[in-house]
């Protein structure tokens, strides 16, 4: 049974670690969880509270990123609802169609919200690239929280 618990925590922080960057999986709870199982099944002897509470508290940090960075970088270029909208729902069909849905998406999205509130053309393009910034920048920085997540772990892992 140990095994099984093992396999199926490397395939939640493998698939935590996939969405760091994929939209559609939730990378840092998923990455989280794979190493709470970890730590479960071993009995909590390398993987204490401490280490739980820190990586924990980096997955917290994580999430919130995720959620505000868009909304941070239309904001910052002063985006509409519209926009808003736009971008999480550019963000949603974009990531049917691969790589260049991903990073084109939100882009396309936000410029057609702003374009649907009534502003000029140049001004929705202005918000469509801030919105995008903010995306891209945000999953960044949670792709580099979740690596420093894994990293915690295998140290806690090796020296804990």
């Amino acid at each position: 049974m140990d095994i099984a618990l093992y396999v199926l925590a490397a395939l939640l922080i493998a698939g935590g670690l996939a969405g760091a960057v994929l939209p559609t999986l939730p990378g840092i709870p998923m990455l989280f969880g794979g190493i709470w199982l970890v730590a479960a099944v071993d009995d909590y002897r390398h993987l204490g509270l401490w280490w739980l509470l820190l990586i924990g508290a980096l997955g917290t940090l994580g999430v919130i990123v995720d959620f505000v960075a868009g909304t941070l970088g239309a904001k910052r270029v002063g985006a509409s609802k519209r926009a808003l909208w736009g971008a999480g729902m550019g963000t949603l069909v974009g990531m049917f169609f691969g790589i260049p849905g991903l990073l084109f998406g939100p882009f396309l999205g936000a410029l057609a919200g702003e374009l649907a509130s009534g502003t000029s053309v140049l001004r929705s393009a202005h918000v469509g690239i801030g919105t995008w910034l903010g995306l891209l920048l945000g999953t960044l920085v949670k792709l580099v929280i979740s690596f420093v997540m894994a990293g915690l772990f295998g140290l806690a892992m090796l020296f804990g």
